[in-house]
């Protein structure tokens, strides 16, 4: 299957470069400003861009990215309105868009009606926190029919077998999560993800990608060395939330993330 992520790494691998994926809550604080801020990485290097739907009990988020759901919901974001807001983003750029989301408002919505609508809005892939790969069938039939990536995270609590399982079923890349529990800012990356990525890499093709917990230019340059991109979210999340609601604060949000970007991309990839 071949998607703009898909692309994504290719011109990546080629040009022996890592990636950098920026994570941010979908409508907050609210849904113009999101298209805003998903420009503006693009324009600070991200090469995709998460766009977390919110949902009211997000159980793989810190207190970062809890607050930012609970602001997007008190601000009215529904699942109809950010498949409008990719639809504006669309109109401008190219940029692959990931959703993130639990599988509570994609169930309610229908598996082949959720699929249908992000694949005509423009999504690229969808990255399902809650939903094991042992009960995804219905669930990767619909997103497969329309042409998306399906995402997994792998955890260090995987086993090897589960993780093979999850490359098998995986497309576009792999989430590689740096440390047991849940997003947030760290002042270092475990010392074990390292290993979780070695071991996946050891059993798919598909890029990987390391997250959870970056929120630094020495992490983003640490995150890379084994990984093919590095996935920021909470610190962007964070930043935008300091600096503002405007577009003077959205705008020194992303020159803050183009620090970040640098940095990841300063470590030379395989071609």
């Amino acid at each position: 299957m071949s998607t703009r992520i898909h692309h994504c790494f290719e011109e990546l691998r080629s040009n022996g470069r890592k990636g950098f994926i920026a994570y941010i809550c979908a409508g907050d604080p609210g849904l113009d400003e999101t298209v805003d801020t998903v420009l503006r990485l693009e324009d600070a290097g991200a090469d995709i861009v998460e766009l977390g739907i919110p949902f009211s009990d997000p159980l793989a988020d810190g207190v970062v990215n809890q607050f930012a759901a609970a602001r997007a919901l008190e601000a009215g974001t529904t699942v109809s309105g950010v498949l409008k807001a990719v639809g504006k983003i669309r109109a401008r750029s190219q940029i692959p868009l990931v959703f993130m989301t639990y599988v509570n408002p994609i169930y309610a919505r229908g598996y082949e009606s959720f699929a249908r609508d992000a694949s005509e809005a423009g999504v690229d892939g969808v990255l399902i926190t809650d939903l094991p790969v042992e009960e995804c069938d219905e669930y990767i039939d619909a997103v497969q029919a329309h042409a998306l990536d399906n995402i997994y995270l792998v955890a260090p609590t995987s086993t090897d077998e589960r993780i093979g399982r999850i490359c098998q079923r995986g497309t576009g890349f792999i989430y590689c999560v740096s440390r047991e529990g849940v997003t947030g800012m760290q002042n270092k990356i475990s010392d074990g993800a390292s290993e979780l990525l070695k071991k996946t890499r050891s059993q798919t093709e598909l890029p990987i990608a390391l997250g959870f917990g970056v929120s630094t230019t020495e992490q983003a340059r640490s995150a890379v060395q084994h990984a093919d991109a590095v996935i920021v979210g909470s610190a962007i999340v964070n930043r935008l939330f300091e600096e503002g609601n405007s577009p003077e604060g959205r705008k020194r949000a992303a020159t803050w993330t183009a620090e970040l970007v640098q940095a990841a991309k300063s470590v030379a990839g395989s071609q």
